[in-house]
């Protein structure tokens, strides 16, 4: 019942007690056999003593007072009133029967409640990633974050289907990790913020964090080991955060970064699957949808990865159900693929991958909204191999004159592998996650890789010491138009023949079918050729 409601119900009842108390008129012929005023005349209730006069006066009574109104009385509670004497001081109650017309029974009015007595009950947290905290994300970092290009590849036409490279390792950073970074900085709040943050893990999300919190005035430390390279520590020092070596392990400066969040109030970050994290990485599928018109698949990588694989995959089955997901991780390390298999995150996952080539891979967890996300919504996680990866970097460097790792590279190196066809004739589009490499690891993979694609071929041959052999084979190599990189002339070899030279040789060639075509003539023309192994 409203404000206005309860103002007419009390005017009616007041009016409806005023006549009831009033003095009693003189009784008209049409009245002298109404019930209602018959009760008013034989109903002392309605009395009251008169002390003077020892008579009795109509009025209102009220806990014994004459002259007052009850502004609310309940009609069901008249009954309960009898005959009131009041002698000296005392008052004798007389049960009286009251005979009136049919009783009018009104609903109560319902109890208001002030402003303040009402409590908000916080919403209760979302379990998966919704498409609003992503499109929310978007919004919120779109001023901070670069939308990076999404290109057509020049392998396409070598592999059968339209190849479109998200190229996530032009961010400043080079990671895509920097979009989760900046929308879980500006999330936090102001004490927060004013009070500062603290990494401890080399990695692309400690990168991430170093930048971006300079970027929005947010005081930043990080502990590193002492094993930390000098480069990658000046890399955070330019980034503008204050840097601190302490321990010998990763293990040890983690420790000491939360010792000192503990005693000086800083907010420790390290990678995790939050809500706000998660919504920024997401950002990249709904960039993929809106630069690749009527796409078929998206890849991504898996290693060291997973929020931006499940992230992406919450946005893009938002948009579009029909588009296939497919999550790729290191064959030496498949964290994802066995916790599918097992229904839930694996914690102990027993993996040797190489460190130089994954970072910090084992030390990366499943969380459980990580895990469920990828368990709804990807539709397929495939396994690459180390040689796959190396290649597929090579790929890069010659055909897109991009420089990435081996995590970046692991979605095109499920295609070039041939793990993949069932996207052919498709468009696909694959995530470049990630490019930070040192160059001296950079220069290693590329000449393992230029080995594993059959560029490069070392075999050994035992040649005579009479003059001119060693110019008969080099005249060889130079008609089979091959590039010499290496040779190496043994004459005291324990397992050369008597009056017998062992010569060593590295060549380079341009695929594998020149390669295939010297190593038959040089087979043909020396028959004691070995050719090494990779």
């Amino acid at each position: 019942m409203n404000f206005a409601a309860q103002l007419f119900y009390s005017r009616y009842l007041s009016e409806r007690l005023e006549r009831l108390y009033s003095p009693r008129p003189a009784l008209k012929d049409s009245e002298e056999n109404d019930p209602f005023w018959q009760s008013r005349s034989t109903c002392p209730c309605l009395a009251v003593a008169d002390p003077k006069s020892n008579s009795y006066k109509y009025g209102p009574v009220i806990n014994g007072a004459v002259g007052r109104r009850s502004t609310l009385i309940e009609p069901e509670r008249l009954k309960d009133f009898g005959v009131e004497e009041l002698l000296n001081g005392d008052v004798k109650v007389h049960e009286t029967k009251i005979v009136v017309a049919p009783e009018i029974v009104l609903m109560d009015p319902p109890k208001t409640r002030r402003v303040s007595e009402f409590r908000m009950i916080p919403r209760p947290p979302a379990q998966f990633l919704r498409f609003e905290d992503i499109s929310a994300a978007a919004f919120r970092i779109q001023t901070g974050m670069q939308k990076t290009p999404c290109t057509y590849s020049r392998l396409s036409k070598q592999y059968g289907m339209e190849i479109y490279l998200k190229k996530e390792h032009l961010h400043y950073t080079g990671s895509a990790k920097e979009r989760g970074v900046l929308y879980l900085l500006t999330s936090l709040t102001q004490e927060q913020q004013r009070m500062g943050v603290i990494v401890a893990t080399d990695c692309n999300f400690s990168m991430a964090v170093a930048h971006h919190a300079v970027e929005l005035k947010i005081p930043v430390f990080v502990i590193m080991p002492s094993c930390c390279s000098s480069p990658r520590l000046r890399i955070y020092r330019d980034y503008g955060a204050m840097v601190i070596s302490y321990g010998s392990t990763s293990h040890d400066s983690q420790n000491h970064a939360r010792h000192l969040a503990r005693e000086n109030g800083y907010l420790y970050l390290e990678e995790d699957d939050s809500t706000e994290y998660l919504a920024g990485l997401g950002t990249v599928g709904m960039e993929l949808y809106e630069q690749v018109p009527k796409l078929e698949a998206v890849v991504v990588p898996a290693a060291g990865q997973y929020g931006l694989l499940a992230a992406t995959a919450a946005a893009i089955k938002h948009l579009d159900s029909r588009i296939l997901v497919i999550g790729v991780e290191p064959e030496d390390f498949p964290l994802l693929l066995q916790s599918l298999k097992t229904n839930g995150p694996i914690k102990d996952m027993h993996g040797n991958p190489n460190k130089k080539l994954y970072g910090d891979l084992m030390e990366q967890s499943l969380g459980v909204n990580t895990f469920q996300l990828a368990k709804k919504l990807v539709d397929k996680v495939i396994t690459v191999s180390e040689e796959d990866s190396l290649v597929a970097m090579l790929r890069f460097q010659e055909f897109e004159r991009s420089t990435v790792d081996t995590e970046g590279a692991m979605g095109l190196a499920a295609i070039l592998a041939g793990q993949l066809p069932e996207l052919k004739g498709k468009k696909v589009a694959v995530v470049v996650s990630s490019a930070n490499m040192e160059l001296e690891v950079v220069r290693q993979c590329v000449d393992r890789a230029l080995v594993l694609d059959d560029r490069i071929s070392k075999f050994s041959v035992q040649l005579g010491e009479w003059p001119g052999d060693m110019a008969k084979l080099l005249d060889v190599l130079t008609r089979e138009d091959v590039r010499l990189l290496d040779v190496c002339h043994r004459r005291h070899s324990d397992k050369s023949d008597l009056f017998k030279a062992k010569v060593e040789c590295a060549v380079e060639t341009r695929d594998k079918t020149q390669s295939a075509h010297l190593r038959k003539t040089l087979s043909e023309r020396y028959p004691s050729i070995c050719w090494l192994d990779r």
